[in-house]
């Protein structure tokens, strides 16, 4: 019988599914633990192990391989404006949601949830980010719309209890007739992007709201029930909150011109949109839209550092296991020294990214009842957000590169990931922006600025280089240059607060990531770290135990 097979598949990696997200990363647990949330480690091995199933991962491909479509008009020329989405994506939404991602953090009075419910919360938004990222975008929203909701206090107790309800609902109907609704967001216009004080959209008082005429250049989530958006009212910019539906149930005027054909967040819809004599309810004083709405973007700040801390978790993880089971000039990818090197270097850097972004979250769940956490999570969440978010594309890069053509194929994580990471630093702030806002903060609240980083100076002295990075973060932004090279000051900043939070989480591992980071300054490339061959494979087999 004639046979065509010309090969047999051998020497390739099994796909990495089926794993407990949980019970696999020992530097997650050591976190949660440190952070007071060691009581959820059950529930969170179920969480880990409902999420790293098989069928989690064909999931988030089919949902970022069928792209949302919009849907301007129908076939008689009525506008509808509707976005449609790939059952996939909707299983997401309905899996977040569900588990509390929007919940978590509130009570039914749009209070903060008690301790640790932040570092509870952040732990399962760490490990959905390692599967399938587009959906969290109108999650992270539609949670931290809460914080922005609280200037208006009536307003928050009919928004509050659809937010917490843990139901999704994806009809299209007027969201006081759901159990359950998502929040958008509409900030930036062509003409400002960043500088939002220069927007042109224009509201005028009308009955009991506004009537609200003008565009948006990004309107984020366009399938969401209700939009917090900034538009120019007679006593100046002011956050408004803009349902989808006017309160005489009509739809209301808001026009999609189009989505954003992005480089990634494929899955998830942004759009472009003009508002037409759109309803809109004020949220909080006219004048004061910036104030309000940064509420809500310390918290999606937040976020972002979640979840590009997940995609390097998840980036490691894909290059640690092919190591372990592709051969190579006749030995295991991980037992060359080379690879082990690399493979150690990005760990620590996942490490640090882990611990940093954990510490702020217990900043958080404690900043209610602690005015000295309060500051910590005012002066380090633009700090954390920036490095952790301008860490993640690079270390992808060279996961991919740990799997060679392998990492650079779409039918793998890694490419899709690639392409994801670069969002996080940009949304919420870019690296400039988020760089002003400590300089900022620095002025504003000095006392507080000066008692962080008399704290993370007591953790970080007897470090290696930690004494004389922070003499360089004290002068450097105290200088008169402070704005010119603030960029440097944050990176060397973060770092600091990472080895400060390894220093409570995993002592061993802090002097390593303060050797390395602080103290050598290694190479721009990972594998340049000044580690031994015990102390690279240490790291990696923390960072994913073999099995």
């Amino acid at each position: 019988m004639a046979q065509f097979d010309t090969h047999e598949v051998f020497n390739q990696s099994p796909p990495y599914v089926d794993v407990d997200l949980f019970a696999s990363d020992p530097p997650l647990q050591q976190a949660v633990a440190t952070n007071g949330a060691g009581d959820e480690a059950g529930a969170l091995s179920k969480f880990g192990r409902h999420w790293g199933a098989a069928d989690m991962f064909e999931a988030a491909r089919a949902a970022n391989e069928n792209r949302p479509k919009l849907r301007t008009f129908d076939a008689k020329g009525f506008r509808r404006d509707i976005v449609e989405f790939h059952p996939a994506y909707h299983q997401f939404m309905a899996e977040s949601i569900s588990s509390g991602m929007t919940a978590m953090t509130w009570t039914q009075q749009g209070r903060r949830a008690a301790a640790p419910a932040e570092v509870a919360r952040a732990a399962r938004y760490y490990m959905i980010a390692q599967v399938e990222n587009g959906h969290m975008c109108p999650v992270t929203m539609t949670r931290a719309a809460v914080a922005a909701l609280a200037a208006e206090p009536a307003l928050l107790a009919q928004v509050t209890p659809k937010i917490i309800s843990c139901a999704y609902d994806p009809s299209v109907r007027p969201w006081t007739q759901k159990a359950g609704i998502t929040l958008g967001m509409g900030m930036t216009e062509k003409q400002g992007g960043t500088d939002v004080r220069a927007n042109t959209t224009r509201a005028e008082p009308a009955g009991e709201g506004y009537r609200i005429t003008g565009h948006k250049w990004f309107m984020s989530a366009p399938m969401c029930d209700a939009f917090l958006v900034l538009a120019q009212a007679p006593g100046g910019l002011t956050c408004f909150f803009m349902p989808r539906f006017a309160p005489d149930g009509t739809a209301n005027g808001l026009r999609f011109q189009r989505l954003k054909d992005k480089l990634g967040n494929v899955s998830n819809a942004s759009s472009e949109v003009e508002f037409a004599n759109a309803f809109a309810w004020r949220v909080g004083e006219e004048g004061r839209g910036v104030r309000t709405i940064i509420e809500m973007v310390q918290l999606t700040r937040l976020d972002c550092a979640i979840s590009s801390a997940g995609m390097m978790r998840m980036a490691l993880a894909q290059a640690v296991h092919h190591a372990r089971h592709r051969t190579v000039f006749q030995r295991r990818l991980a037992d060359q020294p080379l690879m082990g090197s690399v493979l150690a270097d990005m760990a620590l850097e996942v490490e640090g990214a882990l611990a940093a972004m954990m510490r702020l979250c217990r900043s958080y769940d404690l900043a209610p009842t602690d005015a000295a956490e309060a500051g910590r999570a005012r002066v380090l969440t633009p700090v954390v957000k920036y490095w952790v978010c301008k860490t993640a594309p690079a270390l992808i890069y060279e996961a991919m590169e740990c799997l060679g053509g392998n990492g650079y194929v779409e039918e793998g994580v890694l490419a899709r990931l690639y392409r994801e990471a670069p969002v996080n630093a940009i949304w919420e702030g870019s690296g400039n922006v988020v760089c002003l806002d400590l300089l900022r903060a620095l002025s504003r609240d000095h006392e507080a600025a000066g008692a962080v980083l008399a704290q993370i100076a007591r953790a970080t002295a007897d470090l290696p280089g930690g004494t004389d990075a922070l003499r360089f973060v004290e002068r450097t932004l105290s200088g008169a240059g402070a704005e010119t090279h603030a960029r440097a000051a944050v990176e060397v900043l973060a770092l600091l607060a990472a080895a400060e939070a390894l220093r409570a989480s995993a002592p061993e591992i802090a002097e390593l990531f303060a050797r390395a980071r602080l103290h050598e300054r290694s190479g721009r490339c990972y594998g340049s770290a000044d580690l031994s061959q015990s102390e690279a494979m240490r790291l990696v087999e923390r960072n994913l135990p073999p099995v």
